[in-house]
């Protein structure tokens, strides 16, 4: 079953959408993260992909109100990434309600991190894989690195993480289309299920993405603009039985 994520970035307590990670750029969607939550929540959403971008910026959990409250707020599963680089910020952000971390700076400096935390959680350690032509940033997308996206992938299916998120930054936010051929290049028989990031703008490029054995999607602007709607987007995927 094709999983889609609607997507809830926080800045300053507020959530927001950047255009190729570029803080510079954040266009307030609301106010309260928390009443997004529950707004995804009313219109079918299943899961949430929730982002503390001042905390991967920052490099620890920064909006712990705003993520608890959305916890709060909602009965299905939190997903959530940005500046977990800590056994202790995994242990502060599963105190609040999260039901998955998602690991992306540390994936790449300290792999015995992300063994240890698969070894204590499971499945609820996802990774997160953002890359710019190819290659992995790192530190919010601040920071660049020499590590190949397809390379990191591989070790982190070594790793045994069930889950990646891959986000081309190049296309986060664009409203044009995923980078279909780099996200299914990532796919593996045994590897971990891929969820795409950056760009979709339709239904249609998530029936794509499924078409190429993708297992998912995070979706974010194109919400708040009414471009994709959750009920609209699932029943297309269900009348494929995708």
């Amino acid at each position: 079953m094709f999983e889609l994520y609607p997507a809830i970035d926080i800045h300053e307590g507020r959530c927001v959408r950047l255009t190729q990670g570029d803080y510079a750029t954040a266009q307030i969607y609301d106010e309260s993260p928390a009443n997004a939550a529950k707004r995804w929540q009313a219109a079918g959403a299943t899961q949430l992909h929730v982002v503390d971008l001042d905390g991967a910026k920052a490099g620890k959990p920064i909006n712990t109100d705003a993520i608890a409250a959305i916890c709060a707020a909602v009965s299905i599963p939190v997903q959530l990434g940005g500046g977990i680089r800590t056994h202790a910020d995994v242990a502060t952000v599963r105190a609040l309600g999260v039901r998955r971390t998602i690991i992306g700076t540390k994936a790449v400096s300290d792999q015995d991190f992300v063994r240890d935390l698969v070894a204590a959680h499971g499945d609820a350690i996802i990774v997160g894989v953002d890359a710019r032509d190819g290659y992995v940033h790192t530190a919010g997308w601040l920071a660049g690195s020499h590590v190949a996206a397809t390379d990191l992938v591989m070790q982190m299916a070594a790793l045994g993480v069930a889950r990646i998120i891959y986000t081309d930054i190049s296309r986060d936010g664009t409203m044009t289309e995923p980078n279909y051929d780099a996200t299914a290049a990532l796919l593996s028989p045994n590897g971990p299920r891929i969820i795409a990031s950056g760009g979709v703008s339709n239904t249609n490029q998530l029936l794509i993405l499924a078409h190429r054995g993708v297992h998912g999607a995070v979706v974010g602007r194109a919400l708040y603009t009414g471009d994709i709607t959750i009920q609209a987007a699932l029943q297309a995927l269900a009348s494929e039985a995708l």
